[in-house]
C-alpha cells in the first residue's frame, strides 16, 4: 500500500509545488486548503500525471478546531491511513511594531502557529490508532531563530512553531513518530515575499526593484531559497533515513543561519 500524506496548505505556492513533488516520490496525496477549489484542481493535476485517486482535495480552516477534526476523518474514509503530515499554511504582516494590529498578529499566530499545532494533533492521533511511525514537518522560517525586523507577528509565531516542533517530538516519539521544523530562507519570488517588496522597500529606503538583491547579498551562497530546495531536505525528513532524527530545526537558509 502507498504510503499517504496530507498537505496542509497545498493548494498554492509552495505548498502546491510540494504536493507534486510528494506524489512524483511515489505517495498518494491529500490536499488540504482554505480555498478548497485550489485544492482540488492541485489534486486533479496530480492525478492526470500519477493515475486516478492519486490525490483528493480537502477544505480545511486549520485555525478551527472543528474543521481540522473533519478534515482528519475525511481523510481516515478516504486513505485509510496517514504517513506524513505537512504544514505549509502560513502568513505574514509587515508593520513597524508601533503600527502592528493586533488583528494582524493574531492572525500570524493563528495561521502559523495554532494551526500547527491543531493539525499535528489530530494527524499524530490517526497514526497512533494505526501504529503508523509517522513523519510530521512543519514548513517553518529563518525568522523562527532570527528576529525580524516589522515582522514581529510572523517571527513571533515562527519561534513558537521551534518550541511546538520540539515538544511534539518528545510527546510522540514513544510511538515512532518524528517531528522536525524546515527553517527556509528568503523565497524571494513566492507571492508572500513580492507581496512584502513594498514595505521592504519603505523599511529599507530603496525602490522596489532593489528589494530582492539586498537579500541575496545576505546570503553566503549568494541566491535566493526556492521551492525545490524545500523538497528536497523534506523528502530526506520524511524518509526512513531521517528515523532518527525528530525535534529538529533545519536550516534551508543557504548559509545565512548556522545554529
Amino acid at each position: 500500500m502507498k504510503q499517504v500524506a496530507v498537505v496542509i496548505g497545498g493548494g498554492q505556492t509552495l505548498g502546491a509545488f510540494l504536493c507534486q513533488g510528494i506524489a512524483e516520490a511515489g505517495y498518494r496525496v491529500a490536499v488540504a486548503d482554505l480555498n478548497v477549489d485550489n485544492a482540488k484542481h492541485v489534486a486533479q493535476e496530480i492525478n492526470q500525471k500519477y493515475g486516478a485517486e492519486t490525490a483528493y482535495g480537502f477544505k480545511v480552516d486549520a485555525t478551527n478546531e472543528e474543521s481540522v477534526i473533519k478534515l482528519a476523518h475525511d481523510i481516515e474514509q478516504t486513505f485509510k491511513q496517514i504517513n506524513l503530515m505537512v504544514y505549509s499554511a502560513g502568513v505574514a504582516k509587515a508593520n513597524p511594531i508601533t503600527e502592528f494590529a493586533l488583528a494582524d498578529f493574531n492572525l500570524s499566530v493563528n495561521v502559523n502557529l495554532t494551526g500547527y499545532f491543531l493539525c499535528a494533533r489530530e494527524m499524530a492521533k490517526l497514526m497512533i490508532k494505526n501504529k503508523i511511525p509517522g513523519r510530521i514537518i512543519q514548513i517553518n522560517s529563518k525568522s523562527g531563530k532570527v528576529g525580524s525586523k516589522h515582522n514581529s507577528g510572523y517571527s513571533a509565531a515562527k519561534f513558537g512553531g521551534v518550541g511546538l516542533t520540539q515538544s511534539l517530538a518528545l510527546d510522540l516519539a514513544e510511538h515512532g513518530i518524528t517531528v522536525n521544523s524546515l527553517m527556509l530562507g528568503n523565497l524571494l519570488k513566492s507571492p508572500m515575499f513580492q507581496s512584502l517588496l513594498p514595505q521592504y522597500a519603505k523599511k529599507l529606503g530603496i525602490s522596489e526593484s532593489e528589494v530582492e538583491q539586498v537579500y541575496i547579498d545576505k546570503v553566503p551562497l549568494k541566491r535566493g531559497c526556492d521551492y525545490q530546495d524545500a523538497l528536497n531536505v523534506l523528502l530526506f525528513y520524511a524518509s526512513d533515513k531521517a528515523s532518527y532524527c525528530t525535534g529538529q530545526s533545519i536550516n534551508i537558509t543557504g548559509g545565512q543561519v548556522m545554529f
